[in-house]
């Protein structure tokens, strides 16, 4: 009896585990994904960056 107390403890740790395995498998995706979203805008601005540059060059824009 007191070993079928045990095991049903065990099952239901084990269906927790197993629950968090998926909520972090989950996290990590969307961990990527928001990644590669941050790289991709960083590049963009790097790239806005220099073309603001370019522009102020061009007006002789300089900073007081």
């Amino acid at each position: 009896a007191e070993d079928n107390v045990v095991l049903e403890h065990l099952r239901h740790i084990r269906a927790a585990v197993d629950g968090l395995r998926d909520d972090m498998r989950e996290v990590k995706s969307r961990l990527g994904i928001l990644e590669s979203q941050y790289a991709n805008l960083s590049n963009r601005l790097d790239r806005l960056d220099g073309r603001v540059e370019r522009i102020e060059r061009r007006l002789d824009l300089t900073d007081a």
